[in-house]
C-alpha cells in the first residue's frame, strides 16, 4: 500500500503464500513464504517485485512464518511447525553471508511473531499455540545470555501472532481472535492496548499482522472478519511515542 492508500500487487508467487515481512535497510523486501505442505522459504526482492530471489530454498525443512532483520541484515526466522503437544518449532538466525540457517531456539508449539529490540540485543519471540511471549538476551547472534530466557508474557484467549518493537523498545503484539493489540514495556510488563473497532460485535476479530513506519509513531494494522463474506482492513493508529495516548484506529 502507498501513501495514497492504494493497494497494488508487485510479485505474485508460484506455490508460496507470504507471511511475514521485513524491510532491510537498503531497501530490498524479505518475505517469509509457506507452502501447503508445512514447508516454505525465505525470498528478497525489490519494493517494486524485481530482483525475486531465494534466500532460503525449501528444501531446507523450515516452515517460516515472520523474520526480523539485525544490524548486519542477518534473519531471525520464525519456524511455525508444531500444535498442542507437539512442540517442533522454533527461532532460526540465517547469516548475513548466505550460510544455512542456524537453530537459536527450539521446541516451541507455532512460533510465530518476532522482534528485535533497537540496540539488537533482545528478542521477543511468540508461541501462538501455548499463549506466550518470551524475552531472549543475546549474547551473540545465535547464543543467550545466562539466565538470559524468561516467559515475559502468558496471554488470556487466541492467540499472539505478529511482535513488533517500537524506537522506544516497548513490545506490540497482535492478539489473533480477539481484535486488539497489546503493548508491553521493555521488560514485557503491559502497558496498553489498541482495541479495533466492532470487535464486540464480532468484528476484525482475525487480527494477524502489524507494522510500525520507520522514523514515526504510525501503526498499521491488519485484520478481518475471518470466514467468508468477511471483510478485511488495514488500520492506522498512533504508538505510544514522545507522551502521545493511543487514539481509536482508523480505516486506511
Amino acid at each position: 500500500m502507498d501513501e495514497g492508500s492504494r493497494i497494488m500487487e508487485v510479485a505474485k508467487l508460484d506455490g508460496l503464500m507470504p507471511a511475514g515481512l521485513a524491510l532491510a535497510r537498503d531497501g530490498r523486501v524479505f518475505v517469509a513464504a509457506a507452502n501447503c505442505r508445512g514447508g516454505g522459504a525465505i525470498l528478497a526482492m525489490q519494493p517494486d517485485g524485481t530482483g525475486l530471489r531465494t534466500v532460503v530454498p525449501e528444501s531446507a525443512g523450515l516452515f517460516p512464518n515472520d523474520l526480523v532483520l539485525d544490524a548486519v541484515d542477518g534473519l531471525y526466522v520464525t519456524d511455525c511447525r508444531g500444535t498442542v503437544g507437539d512442540s517442533s518449532g522454533g527461532v532460526w538466525y540465517v547469516p548475513p553471508d548466505g550460510a544455512a540457517p542456524v537453530p537459536v531456539v527450539r521446541n516451541l508449539a507455532v512460533a510465530n511473531g518476532v522482534a528485535l529490540s533497537p540496540e539488537g540485543r533482545r528478542l521477543w519471540v511468540g508461541e501462538f499455540a501455548l499463549g506466550r511471549l518470551y524475552r531472549l538476551d543475546l549474547v551473540g547472534a545465535t547464543a543467550l545470555a545466562p539466565f538470559g530466557a524468561v516467559t515475559a508474557h502468558h496471554f488470556s484467549g487466541p492467540a499472539p501472532d505478529t511482535v513488533r518493537v517500537d524506537a522506544e523498545g516497548r513490545v506490540y503484539v497482535a492478539l489473533y481472535g480477539q481484535g486488539r493489540v497489546l503493548i508491553l514495556s521493555r521488560e514485557g510488563l503491559p502497558i496498553g492496548q489498541v482495541l479495533l473497532p466492532g470487535r464486540d460485535e464480532g468484528r476484525n476479530l482475525s487480527l494477524s499482522s502489524l507494522a510500525i513506519r520507520p522514523g514515526s509513531w504510525v501503526v498499521a494494522i491488519v485484520s478481518s472478519d475471518g470466514g467468508r463474506g468477511g471483510s478485511a482492513t488495514i488500520f492506522r493508529a498512533e504508538a505510544l511515542g514522545n507522551g502521545l495516548a493511543l487514539r481509536t484506529p482508523d480505516a486506511a
